[in-house]
Protein backbone atom coordinates (compact mmCIF):
# COMPACT_ATOMS: atom_id res chain seq x y z
CA UNK A 1 0.00 0.00 0.00
CA UNK A 2 1.01 3.29 -1.24
CA UNK A 3 0.97 6.67 1.22
CA UNK A 4 0.60 10.05 0.68
CA UNK A 5 1.54 10.69 4.50
CA UNK A 6 -1.05 9.24 6.07
CA UNK A 7 -3.21 8.79 3.04
CA UNK A 8 -3.38 5.60 1.62
CA UNK A 9 -3.40 5.93 -1.99
CA UNK A 10 -3.48 2.12 -2.96
CA UNK A 11 -0.58 -0.60 -4.73
CA UNK A 12 0.05 1.47 -7.57
CA UNK A 13 -2.66 4.36 -7.54
CA UNK A 14 -3.85 6.20 -11.47
CA UNK A 15 -4.43 9.92 -10.33
CA UNK A 16 -6.62 11.78 -12.35
CA UNK A 17 -4.40 14.95 -13.56
CA UNK A 18 -5.91 18.55 -12.86
CA UNK A 19 -6.85 20.16 -16.20
CA UNK A 20 -9.05 23.41 -16.29
CA UNK A 21 -12.47 23.20 -17.33
CA UNK A 22 -12.55 19.77 -17.55
CA UNK A 23 -11.58 17.91 -13.60
CA UNK A 24 -15.06 20.04 -12.37
CA UNK A 25 -16.89 17.99 -9.67
CA UNK A 26 -18.99 16.07 -12.13
CA UNK A 27 -16.43 14.48 -13.96
CA UNK A 28 -14.32 14.23 -11.09
CA UNK A 29 -17.44 11.42 -9.89
CA UNK A 30 -17.10 9.42 -12.89
CA UNK A 31 -13.41 9.09 -12.98
CA UNK A 32 -13.44 7.74 -9.18
CA UNK A 33 -16.12 5.62 -10.11
CA UNK A 34 -14.12 3.73 -13.03
CA UNK A 35 -10.74 3.44 -11.27
CA UNK A 36 -9.40 7.01 -10.90
CA UNK A 37 -7.71 6.30 -7.03
CA UNK A 38 -6.75 9.99 -6.67
CA UNK A 39 -8.33 13.02 -8.51
CA UNK A 40 -7.59 17.18 -8.33
CA UNK A 41 -9.28 20.13 -8.71
CA UNK A 42 -9.51 22.62 -11.48
CA UNK A 43 -6.30 24.49 -10.89
CA UNK A 44 -7.34 27.57 -8.42
CA UNK A 45 -5.56 31.19 -9.04
CA UNK A 46 -4.16 31.91 -5.45
CA UNK A 47 -4.88 35.38 -6.24
CA UNK A 48 -8.20 34.88 -7.00
CA UNK A 49 -9.10 32.67 -4.03
CA UNK A 50 -7.16 35.21 -1.50
CA UNK A 51 -9.22 38.07 -3.06
CA UNK A 52 -12.56 36.33 -2.44
CA UNK A 53 -13.59 35.58 -6.10
CA UNK A 54 -16.78 33.42 -6.24
CA UNK A 55 -16.06 31.66 -9.14
CA UNK A 56 -12.84 30.30 -7.44
CA UNK A 57 -14.52 29.73 -4.28
CA UNK A 58 -16.89 27.28 -6.47
CA UNK A 59 -14.11 25.30 -7.38
CA UNK A 60 -13.33 24.11 -3.69
CA UNK A 61 -16.42 22.05 -3.99
CA UNK A 62 -16.38 18.36 -3.41
CA UNK A 63 -18.02 15.00 -2.60
CA UNK A 64 -17.20 12.59 0.16
CA UNK A 65 -17.23 10.02 -2.49
CA UNK A 66 -14.40 12.02 -4.55
CA UNK A 67 -11.74 11.16 -1.43
CA UNK A 68 -8.42 11.05 -1.44
CA UNK A 69 -9.16 14.31 -3.36
CA UNK A 70 -6.36 17.44 -3.66
CA UNK A 71 -6.99 21.01 -4.15
CA UNK A 72 -4.67 22.14 -6.55
CA UNK A 73 -3.34 26.21 -6.85
CA UNK A 74 -0.85 28.15 -8.57
CA UNK A 75 0.21 31.63 -8.85
CA UNK A 76 3.92 33.43 -7.76
CA UNK A 77 3.25 35.63 -4.82
CA UNK A 78 4.42 33.74 -1.42
CA UNK A 79 1.20 35.59 0.31
CA UNK A 80 -1.51 35.08 -1.73
CA UNK A 81 -0.14 31.15 -2.17
CA UNK A 82 0.17 31.29 1.73
CA UNK A 83 -3.35 32.73 1.93
CA UNK A 84 -5.09 30.51 -0.94
CA UNK A 85 -3.19 27.21 1.26
CA UNK A 86 -4.95 28.15 4.12
CA UNK A 87 -8.76 28.90 2.09
CA UNK A 88 -8.13 25.70 0.70
CA UNK A 89 -7.11 23.77 3.68
CA UNK A 90 -10.29 24.98 5.31
CA UNK A 91 -12.96 23.47 2.44
CA UNK A 92 -10.79 19.91 4.18
CA UNK A 93 -9.23 18.00 1.11
CA UNK A 94 -7.25 15.43 1.49
CA UNK A 95 -3.94 17.35 0.59
CA UNK A 96 -3.13 20.93 -1.09
CA UNK A 97 -1.01 20.57 -5.05
CA UNK A 98 0.97 22.95 -5.86
CA UNK A 99 0.64 24.07 -9.74
CA UNK A 100 4.28 24.51 -10.83
CA UNK A 101 3.99 22.77 -14.12
CA UNK A 102 1.32 24.42 -16.18
CA UNK A 103 3.29 25.43 -19.59
CA UNK A 104 0.81 27.97 -20.76
CA UNK A 105 1.81 31.48 -21.83
CA UNK A 106 -0.40 33.72 -19.93
CA UNK A 107 0.27 31.56 -16.46
CA UNK A 108 4.06 31.04 -17.25
CA UNK A 109 4.94 34.23 -18.41
CA UNK A 110 3.65 35.57 -15.00
CA UNK A 111 6.49 33.10 -13.46
CA UNK A 112 3.71 30.70 -12.26
CA UNK A 113 3.31 27.48 -13.03
CA UNK A 114 6.21 26.00 -14.92
CA UNK A 115 7.38 30.01 -15.18
CA UNK A 116 8.58 29.18 -11.66
CA UNK A 117 11.17 26.56 -13.09
CA UNK A 118 13.16 29.80 -13.98
CA UNK A 119 13.27 30.90 -10.27
CA UNK A 120 14.32 27.01 -8.56
CA UNK A 121 14.97 29.71 -5.55
CA UNK A 122 11.62 31.30 -5.25
CA UNK A 123 9.87 27.63 -5.81
CA UNK A 124 11.07 26.25 -3.24
CA UNK A 125 10.72 29.42 -0.65
CA UNK A 126 6.93 29.26 -2.06
CA UNK A 127 6.34 25.82 -1.26
CA UNK A 128 8.04 25.74 1.58
CA UNK A 129 6.00 28.99 3.20
CA UNK A 130 2.73 27.13 2.01
CA UNK A 131 3.91 23.76 3.86
CA UNK A 132 4.49 25.43 7.17
CA UNK A 133 1.26 27.38 6.90
CA UNK A 134 -0.72 24.70 6.73
CA UNK A 135 -1.87 21.57 8.36
CA UNK A 136 -2.39 18.91 6.06
CA UNK A 137 -0.23 17.58 3.42
CA UNK A 138 1.23 19.54 0.39
CA UNK A 139 2.08 17.62 -2.85
CA UNK A 140 3.36 19.61 -5.82
CA UNK A 141 3.26 18.70 -9.78
CA UNK A 142 6.00 19.92 -11.99
CA UNK A 143 8.05 19.78 -15.12
CA UNK A 144 11.55 18.11 -15.87
CA UNK A 145 12.70 21.55 -15.95
CA UNK A 146 12.58 24.68 -18.35
CA UNK A 147 13.98 23.72 -21.45
CA UNK A 148 16.66 20.94 -22.77
CA UNK A 149 19.95 22.45 -21.20
CA UNK A 150 17.97 22.74 -17.75
CA UNK A 151 16.70 19.51 -16.69
CA UNK A 152 16.86 19.74 -12.91
CA UNK A 153 13.69 17.63 -11.76
CA UNK A 154 16.16 15.66 -9.51
CA UNK A 155 17.67 18.52 -7.68
CA UNK A 156 14.46 20.33 -7.46
CA UNK A 157 12.91 17.37 -6.48
CA UNK A 158 15.42 16.88 -3.43
CA UNK A 159 14.70 20.64 -2.22
CA UNK A 160 11.07 20.05 -2.46
CA UNK A 161 11.24 16.88 -0.57
CA UNK A 162 13.69 18.58 1.95
CA UNK A 163 10.97 21.73 2.92
CA UNK A 164 8.49 18.73 3.64
CA UNK A 165 6.58 18.02 0.46
CA UNK A 166 4.82 14.76 0.94
CA UNK A 167 4.66 13.39 -3.27
CA UNK A 168 5.72 14.95 -6.45
CA UNK A 169 3.90 14.36 -9.96
CA UNK A 170 6.40 14.89 -12.93
CA UNK A 171 5.36 15.42 -16.58
CA UNK A 172 8.14 14.03 -18.87
CA UNK A 173 8.34 17.51 -21.17
CA UNK A 174 10.28 21.11 -20.37
CA UNK A 175 8.48 24.00 -20.76
CA UNK A 176 9.83 24.80 -23.95
CA UNK A 177 8.30 21.47 -25.13
CA UNK A 178 5.03 22.58 -24.30
CA UNK A 179 3.06 19.67 -25.13
CA UNK A 180 5.18 18.45 -28.33
CA UNK A 181 7.61 15.48 -28.66
CA UNK A 182 7.58 12.81 -26.77
CA UNK A 183 7.73 12.97 -23.06
CA UNK A 184 11.18 11.71 -21.57
CA UNK A 185 10.10 9.06 -18.54
CA UNK A 186 13.70 8.37 -18.29
CA UNK A 187 13.74 11.53 -15.67
CA UNK A 188 11.04 10.72 -14.08
CA UNK A 189 12.42 6.79 -13.15
CA UNK A 190 15.93 7.95 -12.14
CA UNK A 191 14.20 10.96 -9.47
CA UNK A 192 11.94 7.91 -8.06
CA UNK A 193 14.82 5.76 -7.87
CA UNK A 194 17.31 8.26 -6.32
CA UNK A 195 18.76 7.25 -2.77
CA UNK A 196 17.62 9.96 -1.39
CA UNK A 197 14.04 10.39 -2.65
CA UNK A 198 11.59 8.90 -0.64
CA UNK A 199 8.62 9.74 -1.08
CA UNK A 200 5.63 9.25 -3.92
CA UNK A 201 6.96 10.29 -7.46
CA UNK A 202 3.84 10.04 -10.19
CA UNK A 203 4.75 9.66 -13.68
CA UNK A 204 2.61 11.77 -15.75
CA UNK A 205 2.59 12.75 -19.93
CA UNK A 206 1.48 10.51 -23.12
CA UNK A 207 -0.69 7.51 -21.29
CA UNK A 208 -3.36 7.41 -23.90
CA UNK A 209 -4.20 3.56 -23.51
CA UNK A 210 -4.22 0.61 -21.17
CA UNK A 211 -0.81 -0.08 -22.98
CA UNK A 212 0.67 2.56 -23.02
CA UNK A 213 0.24 2.85 -18.62
CA UNK A 214 1.77 -0.84 -18.76
CA UNK A 215 4.60 0.00 -20.77
CA UNK A 216 5.21 2.76 -18.63
CA UNK A 217 5.13 0.73 -15.52
CA UNK A 218 7.62 -2.29 -16.73
CA UNK A 219 9.67 0.42 -18.55
CA UNK A 220 10.13 3.31 -15.83
CA UNK A 221 8.96 2.18 -12.69
CA UNK A 222 7.37 4.76 -10.51
CA UNK A 223 4.91 5.06 -7.77
CA UNK A 224 1.66 5.61 -9.70
CA UNK A 225 0.61 7.15 -13.14
CA UNK A 226 -1.21 10.31 -13.57
CA UNK A 227 -3.35 10.79 -16.60
CA UNK A 228 -4.79 13.59 -18.17
CA UNK A 229 -5.50 14.43 -21.58
CA UNK A 230 -6.38 10.78 -22.27
CA UNK A 231 -9.26 11.04 -20.06
CA UNK A 232 -10.92 13.87 -21.56
CA UNK A 233 -14.84 12.30 -22.22
CA UNK A 234 -13.23 9.00 -22.07
CA UNK A 235 -13.18 8.39 -18.17
CA UNK A 236 -13.10 4.31 -18.85
CA UNK A 237 -9.10 4.61 -19.47
CA UNK A 238 -9.30 4.30 -15.44
CA UNK A 239 -11.21 1.02 -15.91
CA UNK A 240 -9.27 -0.42 -18.95
CA UNK A 241 -5.85 0.71 -17.43
CA UNK A 242 -6.98 -1.24 -13.89
CA UNK A 243 -7.57 -4.60 -15.81
CA UNK A 244 -4.35 -4.55 -17.93
CA UNK A 245 -2.21 -4.11 -14.79
CA UNK A 246 -4.47 -6.49 -12.93
CA UNK A 247 -4.87 -9.24 -15.64
CA UNK A 248 -2.64 -8.30 -18.29
CA UNK A 249 -5.91 -7.30 -20.81
CA UNK A 250 -7.52 -3.90 -21.28
CA UNK A 251 -11.81 -4.08 -20.01
CA UNK A 252 -13.56 -4.35 -23.19
CA UNK A 253 -14.42 -0.64 -24.67
CA UNK A 254 -17.73 0.76 -23.47
CA UNK A 255 -20.77 0.32 -25.10
CA UNK A 256 -22.83 2.67 -27.23
CA UNK A 257 -25.25 2.86 -24.39
CA UNK A 258 -23.21 3.28 -21.65
CA UNK A 259 -21.12 6.12 -23.63
CA UNK A 260 -25.06 7.98 -24.05
CA UNK A 261 -25.62 7.01 -20.41
CA UNK A 262 -22.48 8.59 -19.07
CA UNK A 263 -22.40 11.46 -20.83
CA UNK A 264 -25.55 12.31 -20.28
CA UNK A 265 -25.13 12.22 -16.90
CA UNK A 266 -21.92 14.60 -16.92
CA UNK A 267 -24.07 17.01 -18.35
CA UNK A 268 -27.26 17.17 -15.80
CA UNK A 269 -24.46 17.09 -13.51
CA UNK A 270 -22.63 19.98 -14.83
CA UNK A 271 -25.51 22.00 -15.38
CA UNK A 272 -26.90 21.31 -11.37
CA UNK A 273 -23.16 23.31 -10.65
CA UNK A 274 -23.05 25.78 -13.66
CA UNK A 275 -25.20 28.10 -15.92
CA UNK A 276 -26.46 26.68 -18.82
CA UNK A 277 -24.61 28.57 -21.30
CA UNK A 278 -21.25 27.30 -19.17
CA UNK A 279 -22.37 24.06 -18.75
CA UNK A 280 -23.25 23.07 -22.15
CA UNK A 281 -20.09 25.12 -23.81
CA UNK A 282 -17.34 23.05 -21.40
CA UNK A 283 -19.25 19.71 -22.30
CA UNK A 284 -18.10 20.15 -25.69
CA UNK A 285 -14.38 18.91 -24.87
CA UNK A 286 -15.56 15.85 -24.08
CA UNK A 287 -17.76 14.84 -26.79
CA UNK A 288 -14.65 13.42 -28.96
CA UNK A 289 -13.46 11.21 -25.86
CA UNK A 290 -16.63 10.12 -25.28
CA UNK A 291 -17.74 8.84 -28.86
CA UNK A 292 -13.99 7.54 -29.33
CA UNK A 293 -13.68 4.54 -31.47
CA UNK A 294 -17.32 5.14 -32.96
CA UNK A 295 -17.00 4.61 -36.72
CA UNK A 296 -18.53 7.53 -38.78
CA UNK A 297 -18.94 9.59 -35.57
CA UNK A 298 -17.79 12.92 -37.20
CA UNK A 299 -20.70 14.84 -38.58
CA UNK A 300 -22.79 13.32 -35.76
CA UNK A 301 -19.70 15.41 -33.35
CA UNK A 302 -20.21 18.15 -35.44
CA UNK A 303 -23.54 18.38 -34.57
CA UNK A 304 -23.37 18.11 -31.19
CA UNK A 305 -21.06 20.91 -31.03
CA UNK A 306 -23.69 23.15 -32.82
CA UNK A 307 -25.97 23.05 -30.25
CA UNK A 308 -26.12 25.76 -27.69
CA UNK A 309 -29.10 24.60 -25.03
CA UNK A 310 -29.37 21.94 -22.87
CA UNK A 311 -32.44 20.46 -23.88
CA UNK A 312 -31.55 20.41 -27.46
CA UNK A 313 -28.02 18.14 -26.60
CA UNK A 314 -29.53 15.96 -24.07
CA UNK A 315 -32.12 15.13 -26.57
CA UNK A 316 -29.45 14.63 -29.35
CA UNK A 317 -27.72 12.49 -27.26
CA UNK A 318 -30.91 10.21 -26.72
CA UNK A 319 -31.14 9.90 -30.52
CA UNK A 320 -28.07 8.33 -30.75
CA UNK A 321 -29.08 5.22 -28.88
CA UNK A 322 -31.33 4.62 -32.31
CA UNK A 323 -28.71 5.24 -34.54
CA UNK A 324 -26.65 1.66 -35.46
CA UNK A 325 -23.49 3.16 -34.17
CA UNK A 326 -20.79 0.76 -32.64
CA UNK A 327 -17.06 0.86 -31.87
Amino acid sequence: MLYLDNIALGDFPLLLAPMEEITDAPFRQICKEMGADVVYTEFISSEALSRDVEKSFKKLRFSESERPLGIQIFGNNETAMVRAAQIAAEAMPDFIDINWGCPIRKIASKGSGSGILNDIPKMVAITSAVVNAVGIPVSVKTRLGWDEQNKNIIDIALRLQDVGIKALAIHGRTRAQMYKGAADWTLIAETRNHPSIHIPIFGNGDVKSAEDALEMKRLFPTDGIMIGRATIGYPWIFREIKSMLLNGIPAEKPRMEERISICRRHLKASLELKDEKRAVFEMRKHYSGYFKHIADFKPLRIQLLSLTEFNAVDDFLLSLAEIQLEA
